[in-house]
């Protein structure tokens, strides 16, 4: 079956795209981007690197998960995940147990602590990009914000 990527979807479209699509494309991949790494610094969880963040995040969503299976999520090497559970298990985040449907294996999951790091580090962005939106935005703004949101999930869906 053939990939279904975004690039090989946009590569395989001969329609022409608009200026203002193309400009609207970039302004959202760097607000985002600069929005994202922003983020990050007000919430940073306790020095974790992205990739250990990345796989907390992932289990917090999907639930309990082989490490090949996060590996392949992830788009890491089995040996990388290998080593970035490692310290997340060190630190007391995350847990193994055995497979209750195959004891060969072990699932991965969040351990309480995990999971309040995770909630700490939510609810500092949430708050930081609350007030920002209080602080620097006026009412009407604000409603604006909202309205583009309802696009850009759209987008984030397609």
């Amino acid at each position: 079956m053939p990939s279904r990527t975004p690039a090989s979807l946009a590569a395989a479209d001969p329609t022409p795209i608009e200026p203002t699509a193309a400009r609207a494309a970039h302004d959202v991949r760097v607000t985002f981007s600069r929005l994202r790494r922003r983020l990050r610094d007000v919430a940073e969880l306790d020095g974790l690197t992205p990739s250990q963040t990345a796989v907390l995040s992932r289990l917090l969503g999907d639930g309990d998960a082989t490490a090949s299976a996060l590996a392949s999520a992830e788009q890491v090497r089995p040996q990388s995940m290998a080593a970035t559970l490692a310290v997340l298990e060190e630190r007391g985040l995350v847990e193994r147990r055995p497979d209750p449907t195959d004891g060969r294996r072990q699932l991965v999951s969040l351990t309480s602590s995990g999971h309040s790091r995770i909630d700490v580090s939510r609810a500092a962005r949430e708050e930081w990009l609350s007030r920002a939106l209080t602080d620097d935005f006026t009412e009407a703004e604000r409603r604006t914000v909202v309205e583009a949101m309802v696009l850009l999930d759209r987008l984030s869906r397609r």
